[in-house]
């Protein structure tokens, strides 16, 4: 097996083990699970550990070096209008491929899945084209962040309360394995034009202002959207009895989640063929090694939407109603927050993420550091999310001073930790969240008789909020640090350091 493939896998699995064990121990504690309904969620975890290896490193193949080409190609093209015109369509297509939001859009039954897919990449395209013309006009990320902010706030008070929580939800939904690889390397190839000392760190912050866009245009959606009033019903386990009909049950799924994904990439693949035919920027090596990667990336993603949807996502139902019915279901909050510091450690990227601020740091900042106040702030997020399930207290409780917090830490931290903190909350929001913790919420508001749509959905928007938090409490540690022994501060440091941290961040 490919090594690289076998290091994906592994990556994978290492984020799906924590939550199987926790399943496990819960199984034989607190929520007995039948044998055939416990078989179907280890074959699920399968396809997911198996389906999110392929992915990500077909990601990783085709879509970053899709994104650095179109990204150089469209700054030596000097026409700004082409530019955020080409932005905007590859925000779209990059969205509608995501796979998070195609769980999470299976979630939201009051709203047809097409209509909040679109809505959704309407609102990235939006805001990668806003972004690309941030860099060419040097804008400062924060205070754009803090304009933005208030004004979605301001406009959710005139959105339904059953859009609030959704929509926090799909902006951090939409930065996962698909887009964030890509955002960030076209990032990296728009910046590497620039020829002052700023560009490279301004190449951050794209995946904060995509993630912005899904909140914008979901709140637009409730305002003048009138969404079906669809019940939300529990989750359905199959009857199965032999490994024979496990086996039958996912064979045919997995028709119905191949169609998707062609119609999701095949029009990705199309603009790679386009463009390179237009523009010759890949040799044939090069080539060949993207078509392998979109192999890869349909195949990963099939087998990644099947195991969610058929497995794993209805036992993380079933599992919420079983805790939330019963006699302790005051240790929905406990439970949570023990899901929430291994989720965090387990991704990936969030180990990309650490190692990265300690190469700006110098070390200042170590990964342990950042690890604690990670897995801190999340486990947080997640206890927060079980205690509104039970109590059904609102999200703005929440939402408004964690932003208003961030924002203002934004003032006094510099910038690099600013754009790096903003693009994180979509990393640590990963597909863990949207595959387990959120039908987890959804089964345990059903079972204590809340309301689905504004007490379980929110989740996703705490575990993306947390970061944002504690990534600037660092950088307020390492300005502290840096002034009592002289440093070069992150903004300062060298392009190709900042170039080779962006090409870590997928």
């Amino acid at each position: 097996m490919n090594e690289k493939l076998k290091e994906k896998i592994s990556e994978s699995l290492s984020s799906v083990m924590p939550i199987t064990v926790i399943v496990l121990l819960l199984s034989v504690t607190l929520v007995p699970l039948e044998n055939g309904t416990w078989t179907l969620f280890l074959c699920g975890a399968a396809l997911l550990i198996v389906g999110m290896g392929f992915f990500q490193l077909g990601a990783e193949m085709a879509m970053t070096p899709l994104g650095q080409g179109v990204g150089g190609r469209l700054i030596k093209s000097r026409r700004i209008p082409v530019m955020l015109l080409a932005a905007f369509g590859m925000g779209v297509l990059i969205t509608i491929a995501e796979p998070d939001l195609q769980v999470l859009a299976n979630q939201v039954a009051s709203i047809p899945n097409p209509v909040l897919i679109w809505t959704v990449a309407a609102g990235v395209g939006v805001f990668l084209a806003a972004a690309v013309l941030r860099i060419l006009l040097h804008m400062s990320l924060a205070r754009i962040l803090l304009a933005l902010y208030v004004f979605l706030f301001a406009l959710s008070f005139f959105s339904p309360d059953a859009f609030t929580a959704v929509a926090f939800d799909s902006g951090g939904v939409t930065t996962g394995p698909m887009t964030v690889p890509f955002i960030m390397a076209l990032g990296v190839g728009l910046s590497a034009a620039r020829s002052d000392r700023d560009g490279a760190t301004d190449s951050f912050g794209l995946v904060a202002l995509c993630s912005v866009g899904p909140i914008l245009t979901v709140l637009l959606l409730g305002i003048f959207y009138n969404p079906t009033d669809a019940a939300y019903t529990a989750a359905e386990i199959p009857a199965v009895v032999t490994t024979q009909d496990v086996l039958r049950v996912f064979a045919a799924a997995l028709p119905h989640y191949a169609k998707e994904v062609a119609v999701s990439l095949l029009p990705i693949a199309g603009v790679f063929a386009l463009f390179q035919l237009a523009t010759r920027c890949y040799h044939r090596r090069q080539v060949l090694r993207m078509i392998v990667g979109f192999v890869y990336t349909i195949a990963g993603l099939i087998l990644f939407l099947t195991g969610v949807n058929v497995g794993f996502a209805p036992v993380g139902s079933l599992l919420g109603s079983g805790l939330a019915g019963g006699a302790f279901k005051w240790l929905m909050a406990p439970i949570g927050a023990v899901i929430g510091y291994y989720i965090v450690k387990a991704e990936p990227a969030v180990q990309v993420l650490n190692k990265q601020v300690e190469d700006i740091t110098g070390g200042t900042i170590s990964r342990g550091m950042m690890n604690m106040a990670l897995s801190a702030g999340v486990a947080c997020a997640v206890a927060l999310s079980m205690a509104r399930v039970l109590t059904g207290f609102n999200i703005y409780w929440v939402l408004i001073p964690g932003y208003a917090l961030a924002l203002a830490m934004s003032r006094f931290v510099p910038a690099v930790f600013v754009g790096i903190a903003f693009d994180s909350g979509g990393v640590a929001s990963g597909p863990m969240t949207s595959t387990f913790l959120l039908p987890l919420s959804m089964g345990a508001c059903a079972a204590v008789g809340g309301n689905v749509v504004t007490d379980a959905f929110g989740v996703v928007a705490l575990v993306a909020l947390a970061p944002l938090i504690a990534i600037q409490v660092m950088g307020l540690v390492y300005a502290r640090r840096a002034q009592a022994a002289p440093a070069p501060l992150p903004a300062a440091a060298d392009e190709d350091t900042i170039v080779e941290i962006e090409e870590d961040f997928e």
